[in-house]
């Protein structure tokens, strides 16, 4: 059977599969033909999405209902409160309270999650990350619901269905869990130009961060700030880790995930239990029509970015948090994030994937959790209107299942006349402080189309490779070259190198190499690929967000009967001043009998706690135990796994046979004790290439 795939010669470069004697006709679930898959009801090419377009609105209904009662995506999840500060007031720019007045605090919910993965799956699967965060505002709740990239699969809501349907476990055996190393999903990659820059960034280490305190988080959309004179100013939000930014190694993460499935859950529990509260900077990027209009690209088109290089990020507050869910049910399982609940202030582009969400979200909480009342739920409902008198919304709205309010007298209607006669009157229209759409005009015709703006889907990819670190690129390939290797379809994987020349082909080379394939040809494109500035700013090896620190990081201290009581305590000293959290590791946890005659209780047992859960690993053993561990298994591997993982390695002389035993050979990274705790701030990028292959 051949390909029915048409040639991109459509404006907006999308892939168009047409009906013809080998494929019916798509139709909708009343058997009306489609015309086009590919694009929502739009009032012209980049005109806002319009609420009468049946197919799409079928398609996401019924993906929305399609799993009751967990997450169809964003199912595994991890939570805190906080606090919002806003450190630089943009009262000019915005109405919205939050940002009115330097060193305001407003009350935060942030969740984090994986997407592909059940409740049940791993924290560390290669994945994009949540980053949702709701503002407990006095205007009422905003929810800024992004992730930890900043750009997406696809540039129209219509295809989210398809997306995730490819992605999830195949329809028929109900695998691979919470990965994308299968055909369905590179099948549906390769055929979706438009996904090409988001799949280097899911191919790169922003896919495997150490935690969460160690993720960018990005609104992904164009929004909009309007000020008390109706200005319209285009903003995108970007969160800055104040950790720095960290990832994990694939070896690494794959040995996490046996180790510790809850590892970064844990992770952010233990931090606020410790008091070493994650915390992040939120920038904007500002910018109006004429900016917009002199960009290669449409920031109205959600696989792009504005390189920070083009337009700074201007930091105007931090985020907190300081307090884990006393339930996680009542608070992480049931908090619901929703696109389309701003404040006054804060509005919405025409982005098409943007428009489809304000739709879909609510929608999806309206089944998972049952009720048109869900925004009654406590972790949900809206905290900061002092005039609400305890009831932090008011309206005429009653009734329906869960009702957990009561409200009180007849009017459930307005207008109404009732005050009048002494009777509660109920709540009134606020033409003042009320939230108001901006005006913006939009005058063609109903068109089911993609612009021609949003045809160029390879230079950006080319920009993010371009711009990454040499280690990172390396990563990227190696991490093509494994999943594509798990994809029984030649000609997926024939087609995703034609896509890849398009995007560098050195890149191209190693995947082949790598899988031991010839280079086909490069795929056709919609749109001329251009050779853009790179950006540093996205790197996260050597990149401005790299923190070479143990604030907040976690030392193993590998020990055993005898270790020298002196060198122990000083080096855990040591740890603690720089701010990192000593955690003793021995082979039995209890009493450990040490050089002066006392004990210590270890924190862990080292068969349960390998090194890959930690950052940075010192061994203090006395010459008996050495000789005994050489012998151990699970510590000969904790010394490799460290030195394999690029981890600074400490160690006092007693046990350099373990270390010779591990193979750690002599680098930068590995000292003896005195030198370790400035060792233990980085990792030792330059040592991989003597440690594993990569593509």
């Amino acid at each position: 059977m051949t390909d029915h795939t048409p040639p991109n010669a459509v404006r907006g470069g999308e892939t168009h599969q047409i009906a013809d004697d080998d494929y019916p006709v798509l139709t909708t679930n009343h058997g009306t033909p489609i015309s086009d898959n590919q694009n929502q009801l739009k009032a012209g090419p980049r005109g806002p999405v319009l609420l009468e377009d049946e197919v799409y609105r079928e398609k996401i209904n019924h993906f929305d209902h399609e799993r009751i009662p967990e997450r169809i995506v964003h199912a595994r999840g991890s939570a805190a409160h906080g606090y919002f500060e806003c450190t630089e007031s943009l009262a000019d720019i915005t109405v919205a309270d939050l940002f009115q007045k330097k060193g305001q605090r407003t009350d935060v919910f942030v969740r984090f999650s994986t997407v592909a993965g059940g409740a049940g799956s791993i924290d560390t699967p290669r994945d994009v990350r949540g980053f949702a965060v709701k503002f407990y505002t006095r205007q009422g709740n905003w929810d800024l619901v992004g992730n930890n990239i900043p750009v997406f699969f696809i540039q129209d809501a219509i295809k989210f269905p398809d997306l995730i349907h490819a992605a999830k476990m195949e329809a028929d055996r109900g695998y691979p869990q919470a990965a994308t190393a299968h055909d369905t999903f590179w099948d549906f990659i390769s055929l979706m130009p438009e996904s090409t820059h988001m799949i280097l960034w899911v191919m790169s280490d922003r896919t495997l961060p150490r935690t969460f305190a160690n993720m960018e988080g990005f609104g992904v959309h164009t929004f909009r700030f309007i000020n008390k004179e109706g200005k319209s100013t285009f903003v995108k939000f970007h969160w800055k880790p104040k950790a720095g930014l960290a990832s994990t190694i694939w070896d690494e993460t794959v040995k996490i995930a046996g180790a510790d499935p809850d590892f970064q859950r844990r992770d952010l529990f233990e931090r606020i239990e410790r008091g070493n509260y994650p915390e992040w900077e939120l920038g904007v990027q500002l910018f109006d029509e004429e900016f917009a209009n002199n960009q290669p690209y449409d920031v109205l088109d959600a696989t792009k970015i504005i390189p920070e290089e083009t337009l700074p990020v201007r930091i105007v507050g931090k985020m907190v948090l300081d307090r884990y869910p006393d339930n996680y049910f009542a608070e992480t399982e049931q908090a619901a994030f929703v696109p389309s609940h701003v404040v006054p202030g804060i509005g919405f582009s025409n982005d098409p994937l943007l428009q489809g969400r304000l739709f879909s979200y609510t929608d999806t909480q309206l089944s998972r959790l049952g009720s048109v009342n869900f925004h009654q739920l406590p972790i949900n409902a809206a905290k900061g209107r002092a005039e609400a008198a305890g009831c932090p919304f008011m309206n005429q709205q009653r009734d329906g299942h869960m009702q957990m309010a009561v409200p009180k007298g007849r009017a459930n209607y307005e207008p109404n006349s009732l005050a009048k006669v002494g009777e509660v009157g109920g709540a009134r229209e606020d033409a003042s402080g009320g939230y108001k759409t901006f005006p913006s005009e939009e005058h063609a015709q109903k068109l089911r189309v993609r612009p021609e703006s949003f045809a160029d889907h390879y230079s950006q990819a080319r920009l993010f490779f371009r711009s990454v670190d040499p280690a990172e690129q390396a990563h990227i390939a190696s991490a093509f070259v494994f999943e594509l290797s798990k994809v029984s379809l030649e000609h997926v994987r024939t087609a995703m190198l034609a896509n890849l020349r398009n995007v560098d082909e050195d890149l191209a080379r190693r995947v082949a190499d790598g899988l031991a394939m010839a280079l086909p040809a490069a795929s056709p494109t919609a749109a001329p690929v251009l050779d853009m500035k790179p950006s540093p700013a996205l790197r996260i090896i050597r990149g401005p967000l790299e923190k070479h620190t143990l604030e907040g990081r976690t030392v193993g201290i590998l020990i055993a009967d005898g270790t020298d009581a002196e060198a122990l305590n000083t080096l855990k000293a040591a740890i603690a001043a720089a701010g990192g959290h000593p955690m003793t590791i021995a082979p039995k946890v209890g009493a450990v009998p040490l050089s002066d005659g006392s004990t210590v209780k270890a924190d862990k047992q080292l068969f349960g706690q390998p090194s890959v859960t930690v950052d940075a690993c010192a061994v203090v053993l006395s010459g008996e135990a050495t000789a005994k561990l050489v012998r151990e298994g699970a510590a000969v591997q904790w010394v490799m796994d460290a030195f394999g993982h690029l981890k600074a390695i400490g160690a006092n002389a007693a046990a350099k046979p373990l270390l010779d035993k591990a193979g750690v050979e002599p680098d930068e990274g590995v000292t003896d004790l005195a030198d370790f705790v400035d060792a233990a701030k980085k990792r030792y990028w330059d040592r991989e290439p003597k440690v594993r292959t990569l593509a």
